[in-house]
């Protein structure tokens, strides 16, 4: 039987899904390999060093570079306030003082008695990571983070936007084919991730955050709207850091879609629970998917694990389109032809036969489909 290997998309009922959680920089970690955590619980922190601020003091106390560690008022590494004289001259006699005060809080870092200046550092500032998930440690990177292992549910989108957020599900639309309207917002909807259908728009999504919801899962957004919200036109770099309120992710792709009948039915079978959200998307090399992980609460639940050969599609496989004119739309692969096909830019491509849910079909380059693992 033919096979052709693609990217693959997971809508996944019981899978066992392994997380790193590490820090951008060396510091402490909380727990040990075998210990079991929440998804709020602090793994791993640190402190990164906060600003510099260099004040040339001999030239603002008219005094030679070596004579200005006599001036200082505050030893090094002593904590300091903003408005605090931290330097003074001798004067003359004891008048005509001239005096120097701190422009922040902070430390006093340095000081040279060979350029005249001194380094003042503003406070570091706490970085924490959380497990994300509730698991359990399978491995301590020393002084680094860790390595989470956790069962559960698997929902992966096309696109995503904003970081993780955790909360619990929340079916929002009768279906998969309803738009997610303003009306349906309410205030009890704070903390919860939103369960949607075909689409939402800017407004809907405004509101969404302005109650408090942690995330928003649809079938289609507007790309527009995508671009008002994030203050720029999304390229092809990774998302994830964009400080949005909820996490917002797209199962289908743009435009008014309904979400695949599989994708809406999983979530709606796990409303009620809590669930980890994650918008960060790549789409080139080392891919990315936003995704919404619902950890079993009992790990000794059987799971399917998948190897490379998940990776490979053939006749009766499921798939997506991942690019236009046919993007975001769901097929099954009825053949995959051995001969190479012309496109209408002239080249020869390897195509697949593809029945959509609609029973059109088309031919389309294999390139341009991605698997879904159900």
């Amino acid at each position: 039987m033919p096979r052709s290997y693609t990217p693959g998309l997971k809508i996944l009922s019981h899978t066992k899904v392994v997380k790193k959680r590490l820090l951008p920089m060396k510091g402490s970690v909380h727990y040990k390999t075998g210990d079991f955590v929440n998804s709020d619980d602090v793994v791993a922190s640190t402190e990164i060093p906060g600003n510099v601020q260099m004040l040339n003091i001999a030239n603002k106390l008219n005094v030679e570079p070596e004579n200005v560690p006599a001036c200082m008022l505050v030893k090094l590494d002593e904590k300091i306030t903003k408005g605090q004289i931290i330097a003074e001259s001798k004067g003359i006699f004891g008048l005509f003082k001239s005096q120097i005060k701190s422009p922040i809080d902070g430390t006093l870092a340095n000081v040279s008695e060979i350029t005249g200046q001194a380094i003042l550092a503003e406070a570091p500032i706490p970085v924490e990571v959380d497990a994300y998930t509730s698991g359990k440690i399978t491995e301590v990177i020393e002084d680094e983070g860790v390595t989470i292992e956790t069962k559960g549910v698997m929902v992966q989108g096309i696109l995503g936007v904003g970081g993780e957020n955790q909360g619990e599900l929340l079916q929002v639309t009768s279906s998969p084919n309803d738009e997610l309207s303003h009306a349906m917002i309410k205030e009890e909807h704070k903390g919860k991730i939103l369960i949607g259908g075909s689409f939402l728009n800017l407004q809907t999504f405004k509101k969404a955050k302005q109650v408090g919801a942690v995330g928003i899962v649809s079938g289609g957004f507007d790309y527009t709207d995508l671009s008002e919200i994030l203050g720029y036109s999304l390229g092809v770099a990774i998302t994830g850091s964009e400080e949005i309120g909820p996490s917002l992710i797209i199962t289908e792709g743009f435009g008014k879609i309904s979400m695949a009948t599989r994708t809406y039915e999983l979530l709606k079978t796990n409303v009620g629970k809590f669930g980890s959200i994650n918008g960060s998307t790549q789409i080139r090399a080392g891919v990315i998917r936003p995704e919404i992980l619902i950890p079993f609460e009992k790990l000794d639940v059987a799971v399917e694990e998948f190897d490379e050969s998940d990776l490979a599609i053939n006749e009766g496989s499921l798939i997506r389109v991942i690019r236009a004119p046919y993007f975001g739309r769901v097929g099954t692969v009825k053949s995959l032809p051995s001969e190479l096909a012309k496109m209408e830019s002239e080249t020869l491509v390897r195509v697949a036969e593809i029945e959509f849910e609609d029973r059109a079909v088309e031919i389309i380059p294999r390139a341009n489909l991605e698997m879904i693992f159900t």
